[in-house]
């Protein structure tokens, strides 16, 4: 059982409407009742659900995120986009940035460090996103390649203390695939290292469910979980958590 604090991160991609709301009464009650483990449950629903999430855990120990933003701070004529200070405006403490999902559709290194910036100066706790391919990996280039996006993604930003890193080997997610113990625990450690004597919190995401996270767990390294599919399940988002301190 680990004592240490533990962040589970529910992304919920495209999911979710208005009645999808009513499935978390039991998540609700289950971090109501939690009285001896360390934990911190955000939802990062679709922009749609901000708003009336927020409102429904208002009174209770979960917070809400958003899943990505324009990277200009202010208004501006970009149709469809929402920036970081609209998402915090309607709720959002917390939002994922430099997803796999998003770099695969053309964000580049630079464009993530300008939407970090922005959504530090909007009051946004960032959940920062890296991770190699699956030829990336074969090619023996994983630390290369995490190098490369913390240095580029982070560029110029000073005051880390509102960014968590979270590390999503691309060849996992939503693959059911996870990567070898001992090779996660090399690359998190080198992550980990990169940031010196105050390294960030470190999350792991990808294909994460309540089958592997005992093994996933052992990484003592490891903060907490980025996690997907699973969290659209509040059975198996509860299942997650349970085991991890079970």
């Amino acid at each position: 059982m680990t004592n240490k604090y533990m962040y589970f991160v529910a992304n919920w991609k495209m999911f979710g409407d208005l009645r999808t709301l009513n499935s978390l009464d039991s998540i609700i009650k289950f971090s109501n009742a939690n009285k001896k483990n360390k934990l911190k449950i955000v939802y990062c629903p679709p922009n749609t659900l901000i708003r009336p999430l927020s409102k429904r855990l208002k009174k209770t120990k979960l917070e809400v995120g958003a899943q990505n933003c324009h990277e200009n701070e202010n208004y501006g004529a970009f149709t469809g986009s929402v920036n970081a200070g609209m998402l915090k405006n309607v709720g959002a403490k917390y939002i994922i940035l430099g997803h796999s999902e998003n770099r695969q559709s053309g964000e580049t290194d630079k464009l993530i460090n300008l939407k970090i910036k922005s959504a530090i100066k909007s009051g946004l706790k960032i959940i920062f996103c890296i991770g190699e391919t699956l030829v990336e990996k074969k090619n023996k280039k994983t630390n290369q390649v995490l190098a490369k996006q913390i240095n580029n993604g982070l560029k110029s930003i000073k005051n880390k203390s509102n960014i968590i890193l979270a590390y999503e080997p691309v060849w996992s997610i939503g693959t059911g695939l996870i990567p070898k113990s001992n090779d996660l625990l090399k690359s998190v450690s080198f992550i980990k290292n990169r940031f010196g004597k105050k390294p960030p919190k470190i999350l792991y995401g990808g294909s994460v469910n309540s089958n592997n996270v005992a093994q996933l767990k052992d990484i003592d390294i490891i903060d907490g979980f980025l996690i997907g599919g699973a969290s659209q399940s509040s059975k198996k988002f509860i299942d997650i958590i349970k085991k991890t301190f079970n």
